[in-house]
């Protein structure tokens, strides 16, 4: 990382940048480091009383204090990815939406309140894609209201980690005492390279509906309220696949279809039947049902501490787009 002109270090950064892409060097502090300085990335979300507010690509606030500093400067908005599907946060985050519908919705401006009677957190927060209309405070008065009234806790979806994200956002709620939450990655890749495993996908039974086989196996659905089914099986084309094993299913996953994208999630191979490519072979027989429906390109999520997935999803050609990450209200316990 270089921040030297002319050959000395420059903090070229000031409290105007806020909201710009910055790469700061400071001091580093008492125990934090072997090494004299340490190197942030982010979004300078905040400048104010001799500290520096940064919200990394994760979602992760890093406050550094003005007098630390020993270089700084703005940098591009989002580095160059070398392969991946081209996309925008706003449109995977529509699109992986659509793909997890809620069943109860209201409109807060450019925000989507979302609730489906708790289950999970993607069909139980607020979906962002711009303003909400009102000052962000009254924003905040009306998600907690809505979803007290159904007994929920009030979260809140926040993208971060590429152009287009909401990392003035992040700090917000920060300050609010929003707590952050499950931090994901969304990671994108080419559909046919998926379907051209060489597996056999003759043994992968492909469905419209997610029977009591299917369900038994995703860890998501024991005492799940009945709207998990509806959210499971809602999207523009869903197909569920499933691996059938001697005394229940091997393996089992699901896509939804939308356009040029399929989503894949709900990917689960039970313990006895791990490590024979169980996942590998699900993902190729809902990729080529994607690929004849139309679909081109690929994405999913994962969480982001969830090692054994990412390598999996590394070996089959996902790239990191974005991350996103839950804020819950102060005071709010998960269900």
């Amino acid at each position: 990382m270089e921040f030297t002109t002319g050959g000395r270090l420059e903090v070229a950064i000031t409290p105007a940048d806020v909201g710009k892409r910055v790469s700061v060097r400071r001091l580093a502090g008492p125990g934090e480091s072997t090494e004299r300085f340490t190197d942030t990335v982010g979004v300078l979300t905040s400048w104010d009383d001799g500290v520096l507010s940064i919200t990394r690509r994760t979602g992760e606030e890093v406050r550094i204090a003005e007098s630390a500093l020993v270089a700084g400067k703005v940098v591009p908005a989002a580095p160059a990815r070398r392969r991946g599907p081209a996309t925008s946060v706003r449109e995977l985050t529509a699109v992986a939406a659509r793909g997890w519908p809620a069943t109860e919705t209201e409109q807060l401006g450019e925000w989507t309140l979302r609730a489906a009677a708790g289950f999970s957190r993607r069909a139980n927060s607020v979906l962002v894609t711009g303003d909400p209309g009102v000052p962000l405070d009254e924003a905040l008065d009306r998600v907690r209201a809505w979803y007290a009234a159904r007994g929920l806790t009030p979260y809140i979806a926040v993208a971060t980690g590429a152009a287009g994200g909401d990392e003035l956002l992040a700090a917000e709620l920060e300050r609010r005492g929003w707590t952050a939450e499950a931090r994901t990655v969304v990671r994108v890749g080419a559909l046919a390279p998926l379907a051209d495993t060489g597996a056999d996908t003759g043994r992968v039974r492909l469905s419209r509906e997610p029977d009591d086989a299917w369900t038994s196996l995703y860890n998501r659905t024991a005492d799940a309220p009945p709207e998990a089914r509806k959210v499971l099986a809602g999207g523009p084309s869903v197909w569920f696949a499933t691996v059938p094993g001697e005394t229940g299913p091997a393996a089992i996953g699901r896509v939804v279809v939308d356009g040029r994208w399929a989503g894949f999630a709900a990917v689960e191979v039970a313990p006895e039947h791990r490590r024979q490519g169980l996942a590998t072979l699900v993902m190729a027989a809902l990729a080529q049902q994607a690929l004849a429906e139309g679909a081109s390109a690929a994405y999913l999520q994962v969480e982001a501490d969830n090692d054994g997935a990412r390598a999996l999803y590394d070996a089959l050609g996902f790239t990191d787009h974005h991350h996103y990450h839950y804020r819950r209200a102060p005071q709010a316990h998960a269900r």
